[in-house]
């Protein structure tokens, strides 16, 4: 290769590297900032200034007196952004099975009263093991336990889940989803701040 050739393909590749691996980046991330500040910062929810978490990425919570999340398979902790992952046991899989009866049996016991089928999302995982969203079904399922345990009227919980359902993407893609963050703090302030995770 003539030294000529050299210095072309040097001087390209220099050029590509500032353009692809720095201008562009940095021009995107001015972009996100000024246009979509929320979501290019990971659309955290502050409370008081505080972080208390992402509208992204689920929690768990257990407490009865709280609307439980769809289960996670990350590992070692559930949420686990560092570790997305979905459980990749198929419909046949003897784990899978074992997994979705102990569940359905947490549920039960959690409110013995509610003998209507459960919801999928509740005994699943979703792909990334992170969604933070429930279908309504999902969340109006929960919703008797949650009014004994908080003596919220089951109406208020009604219109509280109404308020944090998102309708379907340019109203014909997806389901309409609930998000168990924020419907969560939203009931812990109705809760005047008492329920436990």
């Amino acid at each position: 290769m003539a030294a000529r050739d050299m210095r072309a393909a040097v001087v390209l590749f220099l050029v590509l590297t500032v353009v692809t691996g720095l201008m562009y980046p940095l021009a995107m991330t001015g972009i996100g900032q000024v246009l979509f500040p929320r979501q290019a910062n990971g659309s955290l929810i502050r409370v008081h200034g505080r972080v208390v978490g992402s509208a992204l990425i689920g929690q768990y919570f257990r407490g009865p007196g709280l609307f439980w999340s769809r289960p996670s398979a990350t590992s070692p902790t559930p949420y686990d952004a560092e570790a997305s992952s979905a459980s990749n046991l198929g419909p046949d899989n003897a784990l899978l099975r074992k997994h979705v009866a102990a569940r359905v049996a947490a549920l039960r016991k959690a409110d013995p009263k509610e003998r209507g089928p459960i919801p999928i999302d509740l005994v699943t995982s979703s792909g990334s093991g992170l969604d933070p969203d429930i279908s309504v079904a999902a969340a109006r399922y929960q919703v008797a336990r949650v009014a004994r345990a908080t003596k919220i009227p089951k109406a208020r919980l009604d219109a509280l889940i109404k308020r944090y359902t998102t309708p379907r993407s340019l109203g014909f893609l997806g389901e309409p989803v609930v998000n168990v963050v924020k419907l969560n703090l939203a009931l812990w302030g109705m809760d005047g701040g008492h329920f436990r995770r």
